[in-house]
């Protein structure tokens, strides 16, 4: 073999190199898009628990008093998954409630599915706003969802939210505690309702106990 064949032939220690990196780079880029779509809800596209609360910590971290962690329950979801539609309609509400939600909290926020047809929020809400945001998501989560052509279904969802300078904390579990009681205070109403301190002290799992007297029920927008 003559050298000008050799040398075209050898692999020279940086060229090897830069090919190894290449192919770390991709093994990790192909990484990432993995984890990406393990941490999101394949129905609804939204954050799992453990992305969420990743998230939503991220955000309270940076930006604490101004902060607004709510809870969305969607109220007699059974009785669409057990209407004419079935679990298509069921899974077309839920969708569209994700999608609802996402377009709210905007990209700044985080959003994420618990289960079921619960959902979680965390977004940066200046404090003399929060009741309008609140009044606007109740609104928005109250139309009815299209689904198959011009059939149209009624849904409603209760609301909870709390924020760390009413409960003075900014530890997530305590906010979504205090959030989830005060959802329960207004179940059925079709309104939201923004926790007081007396909500971080229900004593029940996760808040799951109608609420008590001095409850903060936020109107409707019109």
């Amino acid at each position: 073999m003559d050298s000008a064949t050799h040398t075209r032939g050898r692999i020279g220690p940086r060229a090897l190199l830069s090919v190894t990196a290449a192919g770390w780079a991709v093994h990790a880029l192909a990484l990432h898009r993995k984890l990406s779509i393990a941490r999101r809800d394949p129905l609804t596209g939204l954050l799992r628990r453990d992305g969420y609360t990743a998230r939503a910590r991220q955000i309270l971290a940076r930006h604490g008093d101004s902060v607004l962690v709510g809870i969305v329950d969607l109220d007699h979801f059974k009785q669409i998954n057990d209407g004419p539609g079935g679990h298509v309609a069921g899974d077309r509400v839920l969708a569209a409630t994700a999608q609802r939600l996402t377009a709210w909290a905007d990209s700044r926020g985080a959003v994420g599915r618990l289960g079921g047809d619960e959902f979680a929020f965390a977004v940066r809400v200046h404090p003399a706003r929060r009741e309008h945001r609140l009044a606007q998501l109740a609104a928005l989560l109250a139309q009815p969802v299209e689904v198959e052509g011009d059939t149209l279904i009624e849904v409603a969802a209760s609301i909870g939210a709390a924020c760390p300078d009413t409960l003075g904390t900014r530890d997530l579990p305590q906010l979504q505690r205090a959030a989830d009681a005060a959802m329960y205070a207004g179940k059925h109403t079709g309104r939201a309702v923004l926790a007081g301190p007396q909500h971080a002290t229900v004593p029940s799992i996760n808040g799951r106990r109608a609420g008590r007297p001095g409850t903060h029920t936020l109107g409707q927008a019109a």
